[in-house]
């Protein structure tokens, strides 16, 4: 019995060693390719907006539709590509970054979720403070995740906050809701993300996994 305890209690210690290694690896989940699709649809929402939504604050859900299902989009095709490379990998220090960048970025998903419902439901009439809170909800998880990724991205991070400042306070009156507020921050962001996977990772380490 007490070698069977002593066993259990060193294989909690191994994994939590090799948890703490995860976290002083770099992450190379995120590929540049996929990013940067997730900031070109910054500029199809934008588009559509302009083409159905021509007035977000009368149709508020045909708003929320274009923005939460481009948002759902990249989210899927994000973490399709991360499942797949962790299952793919012989790599149980891959498999492990691949849950601990999950793990990290998902309270941001679940309070940007909660905080939109919250704001439809309860307080419509204060849809125009949306874009701005969901760049810095946003910013905030680029942040939780910044340890795992090149330090460049911690500037990307700044970019979502200071964005969502700016677009709370000049995106509103005529402007509230407007579809360059999104390119500004979502589009500029993820493309910029994009570069930096890009020269940090794959073109100086090749396609090489973490």
């Amino acid at each position: 019995m007490q070698s069977r305890l002593e066993l259990a209690d060193a294989m909690s210690q191994i994994a939590d060693i090799r948890r703490t290694l995860a976290q002083t690896e770099t992450f190379r989940g995120y590929r540049s390719l996929t990013v940067a699709w997730t900031s070109l649809f910054a500029l199809l929402g934008a588009a559509l907006q302009q083409w159905l939504v021509p007035d977000p604050l009368s149709t508020p859900q045909r708003y929320l539709m274009i923005w939460i299902g481009l948002a759902l989009t990249g989210m899927v095709v994000s973490g399709s590509e991360i499942v797949w490379r962790a299952r793919r990998s012989q790599s149980t220090m891959t498999r492990q970054l691949s849950w601990l960048a999950v793990e990290q970025f998902l309270p941001c998903v679940f309070v940007g979720a909660a905080m939109t419902w919250g704001i439809t439901s309860f307080a419509p009439e204060q849809l125009w403070l949306l874009p701005g809170l969901w760049s810095l909800v946003f910013g905030l998880g680029v942040f939780a995740s910044a340890r795992l990724l090149p330090r460049e991205v911690t500037w990307v991070a700044l970019w979502y906050l200071v964005g969502g400042c700016l677009v709370l306070g000049f995106a509103r009156g005529p402007a509230a809701c407007t579809p360059w507020s999104m390119v500004a921050t979502f589009g500029v962001g993820q493309a910029a993300m994009s570069a930096i996977l890009y020269w940090r990772l794959e073109r100086e380490h090749g396609s090489e996994e973490a």
